[in-house]
């Protein structure tokens, strides 16, 4: 990956550059999965987040659990969530997720350095993901949860370096500026 690619996939749509990762140990919970499936995604987040060499922990100490996974047949499941609008901070999101035929909905949270503090994810199985494989989803929700990727990414040996890069110790946990891009191509070549 050059480092204009790289730019581009933490490019938001006003143009600004946000590129972070998680500051604080990662808590996953997941909620709306069979059993089966669960422990597909559980091995996949560990798997995920080990070659990023971060750590998985059962609780944060602050939240309790900080990487929340939340999967609905539709949209308006996400109504039975109790305090939906004060965890995402967004009045009215099952109807605004179901009127631009989203299939997921991804948040961040910071903390005062930038670091990912929370990440709450929201995929809707009942449309074009429902034929999805479990393993394929686990991974490719893991890999968009690692990193402040402006848009839905695919997972590849490529981007899998390139979390693993941004996870090494001398770099920031977060970057504003797009120069970061040539920072992170520089350890993708070493």
């Amino acid at each position: 990956m050059d480092p204009a690619t790289i730019e581009t996939l933490f490019t938001r749509p006003d143009n600004s550059f946000l590129c972070a990762r998680w500051g604080r140990p990662v808590a996953p919970v997941v909620f709306g999965l069979a059993d089966d499936s669960l422990d597909i995604f559980r091995g996949a987040i560990r798997a995920g987040y080990a070659h990023a060499r971060h750590p998985v922990v059962d609780a944060d100490p602050e939240t309790g659990a900080n990487l929340m996974l939340f999967f609905v047949r539709n949209w308006s499941e996400l109504g039975t969530v109790p305090d939906l609008d004060r965890l995402t901070g967004i009045p009215g999101l099952p109807d605004r997720l179901a009127g631009q035929s989203a299939d997921q909905y991804r948040l961040f949270r910071f903390d005062e350095d930038g670091g990912i503090r929370a990440c709450l994810t929201f995929v809707s199985m009942g449309g074009t993901l429902a034929d999805a494989h479990p393993a394929a989803l686990a991974e490719r929700i893991t890999m968009q949860s690692t990193l402040t990727f402006s848009g839905d990414v695919t997972p590849s040996p490529a981007l899998a370096g390139l979390i693993r890069a941004a996870y090494d110790p001398v770099l920031p946990v977060a970057a504003t500026q797009p120069a970061h891009a040539f920072r992170l191509s520089a350890r993708l070549g070493a």
